[in-house]
């Protein structure tokens, strides 16, 4: 069995290692023709915390999605490769000032090892007036590791990895089974999906190993530490193709993080990054069965729109995806 995966940013990756979990024995190729640094996934600060607005099919497939993700993350960062994959614990708060619902997550409040409203003296730790907080611990996943080591992983097992750029699915070879679309932003095109839309970060990665914790503000202010630097942001800028360093952004980004945490003035700026969070309304991930230009039918499994939330869902995602082809598999055998 050739199955093949579009896509080798974090979502691209974890599928194709699930597929090697599933059907040990198919051979397994990733296509993509973007790779570590020129993907989304490498601009995320990768912390376990997904929005509460995010939505799969249903409540139910969400909420299964994220637990799944938290268990796949907290399991690396149990294991001897922890340093390797890039991800470890992390603690942090999420303040506000307008209000107490901003401070809440009902996906990961009884998910993670601790979700608990901030004490009174907590919530004088940053600079505001801040009247609501919470005190949380998770996983955070630097890319930057997590994207190489995957990949490796993934060609050990006996997987290839080859660059490829695709106009269209139906451009797929007939020498697949079945395809598994995890082209992230590319999906817009691929599929012709005009629910796709772009919302555009921007981020600042400064030196600040004295940051040990993560911390959350109004309008989209956070500063979260990672393996080598600390990430400031950011912005969240609906249907914007802008992939080049705004100077107001970056200013703006600035003034909120240093008013949170003045020790940050010191910092030094290591680099300055953009990225358009690939986001759907419901992320889609569902079978289709695709008419190629040759007439010929292909099973594709679609996994994209996570949004900012990518790497926070990609194994989840990925799992649900499997089971849907797995479940196509074992139709067909029936039939």
């Amino acid at each position: 069995m050739h199955l093949g995966v579009i896509g080798c940013g974090v979502v691209g990756l974890t599928t194709a290692l699930e597929l090697q979990e599933t059907f040990p024995n198919a051979k397994i190729t990733i296509l993509a023709d973007r790779f570590n640094e020129n993907t989304t996934s490498y601009v995320a600060a990768g912390i376990f915390r997904p929005g509460t607005s995010f939505m799969g099919p249903s409540e139910e497939i969400t909420k299964q999605w994220i637990a799944d993700a938290f268990h796949y993350w907290d399991g690396i960062r149990r294991s001897a490769e922890a340093a390797l994959a890039g991800v470890c614990q992390l603690s942090g708060y999420i303040f506000s000032s307008t209000s107490p619902t901003i401070v809440r997550n009902h996906f990961i409040e009884h998910l993670l090892p601790v979700y608990r409203r901030a004490t009174e003296d907590e919530l004088k730790l940053c600079q505001g007036d801040w009247k609501y907080g919470s005190f949380f611990t998770t996983c955070v996943t630097e890319s930057r590791l997590f994207l190489p080591y995957a990949a490796k992983k993934f060609t050990n097992a006996g997987g290839v990895i080859t660059y490829h750029h695709l106009n269209a699915l139906t451009q797929l070879s007939d020498s697949y089974d079945a395809v598994f679309n995890c082209s992230g932003f590319g999906a817009k095109e691929l599929c012709t999906d005009h629910h796709l839309v772009p919302i555009r970060g921007q981020v600042i990665k400064v030196r600040a190993p004295w940051i040990k914790m993560a911390f959350y503000g109004d309008y989209d202010t956070y500063i979260i530490p990672g393996f080598e630097a600390v990430t400031l942001g950011g912005c969240r800028q609906f249907d914007s193709y802008n992939t080049e360093i705004c100077p107001y952004d970056s200013m703006a980004i600035k003034k909120r993080c240093y008013n949170m945490l003045p020790s940050l003035k010191k910092a030094k700026v290591i680099r300055e990054m953009v990225g358009l969070r690939p986001h759907r309304a419901i992320v889609r991930v569902e079978a289709e069965f695709l008419t190629k230009e040759n007439g010929k039918k292909l099973k594709i499994v679609h996994n994209y729109g996570h949004g900012g939330y990518g790497v926070t869902t990609a194994p989840g995602t990925a799992k649900y995806a499997v089971k849907l082809m797995r479940d196509l598999f074992t139709c067909n055998s029936k039939l």
